[in-house]
């Protein structure tokens, strides 16, 4: 099932927020003028700027700090002691390891939406590439790290069609590796999604594996080539919780 789509995401982000209490209370007068800082995968980050706007027209003293990357570099910003209020993650092995190391508030975690890998390219590109399939064909391709979670969802996918061969955990197979495997010669591998899409946008390489919701707002510019099947990577599921911020005062708290 996709849940995500062009002419619903409005809706679903919405959901999002209203499921993670992220909205608030009722009564907005309660507020006290404070700011709360939002981590989120980058595949969201259009979205959820979007949103921060909408909010904000009903709570202009509540100030929301977005920290958009791959859900990996925020799990570690997070660990080191970064200041945030509310996780958005790109899937769950980053959200178990902070539950694991109580770092969530009890009570918050919601799976919230589910994403779909799609492979995609710049309009007019002429590329022979069709999808994972075939995606050998591409002079150069944009593809995310092992420990992105966009890059170990394209990796089980390329395992489940046969390009890959089986392993455990297919966020040790190596950029290289696939290289080597496909025979293609140019993979740039990229810290998140964003620098995925940038990276087919800029021209700079013919294909890229990213998000469904990162072609929000390039409908114009980009080809989806293939949404890759959920029998290929699973469920993209996206959890969102409140994270225990110990720099947080009273009002900062009651705002998040």
């Amino acid at each position: 099932m996709k849940w995500l789509n062009k002419n619903t995401v409005w809706y679903i982000a919405v959901i999002v927020l209203i499921t993670v209490g992220f909205v608030g209370c009722s009564k907005r007068e309660e507020y006290k003028k404070t700011e709360i800082n939002v981590f989120l995968a980058a595949s969201l980050d259009n979205v959820i700027m979007d949103l921060t706007e909408k909010f904000n027209e009903e709570n202009p003293d509540i100030k929301i700090n977005l920290n958009a990357d791959s859900s990996a570099t925020l799990l570690t910003q997070i660990k080191e002691g970064a200041s945030c209020d509310i996780f958005f993650s790109a899937a769950q092995n980053q959200m178990n390891e902070l539950e694991e190391e109580h770092l969530i508030k009890e009570g918050t975690r919601r799976d919230v939406l589910n994403n779909q890998v799609v492979v995609v390219t710049l309009k007019n590109s002429n590329t022979k590439v069709t999808g994972l399939s075939d995606i050998e064909k591409a002079e150069s391709i944009a593809l995310a790290g092992a420990n992105v979670p966009v890059g170990k969802y394209t990796r089980e996918a390329l395992i489940n069609i046969g390009k890959l061969e089986k392993v455990e955990d297919a966020s040790k197979i190596t950029t290289k590796a696939i290289s080597e495997k496909l025979r293609i010669t140019e993979i740039s591998e990229q810290d998140n999604v964003s620098k995925v899409l940038s990276a087919v946008l800029e021209q700079s390489c013919e294909v890229g594996t990213t998000y469904y919701s990162d072609t929000y707002g390039y409908e114009e510019k980009l080809d989806v080539l293939e949404y890759v099947s959920y029998e290929l990577t699973g469920d993209v599921i996206y959890p969102a919780a409140r994270i225990v911020n110990e720099e947080a005062d009273e009002a900062q708290d009651r705002a998040a």
